[in-house]
C-alpha cells in the first residue's frame, strides 16, 4: 500500500491508499484504536473486484470535513464508505444528508447515531438520515433490534447481514469484503 501524508489546517494525518488505477474508490474507516493494517485483508479482496482502497491509519480525531478533505486531495470525487466501531460512527456522520459524493455505505457493529442503542440511549439526534444504499453488519458488539431502528434513518435500500462473530475486521474479512462488493455493485 502507498501511504500518502495529508495536512488539512495544521494536522496531518497518513492515508493508505491502494488498488487498481479505477473510478471505483471505497473509503473503510477503521474502529478507534486499531492498527494501521486492520483492512488489509479486506482491501485485498476489494482489490480483486477493480476496487481501489482509501484507508486512515486511524480514526482518532478525525472529523467528516477531514475526510472530505482528504478525498479532495486524493481527487477522489465519488467514494463508497465502508467501517466497523468507531469508523462506523464516523461514516453515518459523513454520509448523512443527500445523495451525492457518497454512493453506498456499508458499517459493522454500530448503528445510526440518532437510532437508540440497545441501552436506549441516543448518540446523537442531529445526524440526518441517509439518502444511499446501506449495509448494516450485526455483530456480537451490537443487536437486530439497533439494526432495524437504524433502517428509520436509511431513505435507501437497507440491508442487515448477522454474522456470529465479536470483530468483523478480523474474523469475518470475507464477509465483510462481499458486502462491501455488493454494495458497489450497480445490480
Amino acid at each position: 500500500m502507498t501511504a500518502r501524508q495529508i495536512t488539512v489546517g495544521d494536522r496531518s494525518w497518513t492515508v493508505r491508499v491502494d488498488g487498481p488505477d479505477s473510478r471505483h474508490t471505497v473509503l473503510l474507516l477503521p474502529d478507534a484504536g486499531a492498527p494501521p493494517d486492520v483492512f488489509d485483508g479486506v482491501c485485498a479482496r476489494l482489490h480483486v473486484s477493480d476496487l481501489r482502497t482509501v484507508t486512515p491509519e486511524s480514526v482518532d480525531g478525525l472529523e467528516p470535513a477531514d475526510l472530505h478533505a482528504a478525498l479532495d486531495q486524493l481527487s477522489v470525487p465519488y467514494t463508497h464508505v465502508a467501517g466497523y466501531g468507531r469508523g462506523a460512527e464516523l461514516a453515518w456522520q459523513l454520509c448523512a444528508g443527500p445523495f451525492g459524493r457518497f454512493i453506498s455505505l456499508t458499517v459493522a457493529d454500530r448503528g445510526h447515531p440518532a437510532g437508540a442503542d440497545p441501552d436506549g440511549a441516543v448518540a446523537d439526534s442531529a445526524v440526518r438520515p441517509m439518502e444511499l444504499p446501506v449495509t448494516m453488519v450485526v455483530t456480537k458488539r451490537t443487536t437486530r433490534a439497533v439494526a432495524d431502528g437504524s433502517g428509520r434513518f436509511v431513505y435507501g435500500e437497507f440491508r442487515v447481514v448477522e454474522l456470529d462473530v465479536d470483530d468483523v475486521a478480523a474474523e469475518a474479512t470475507h464477509e465483510f469484503a462481499t458486502e462491501i462488493v455488493l454494495r458497489t455493485s450497480p445490480w
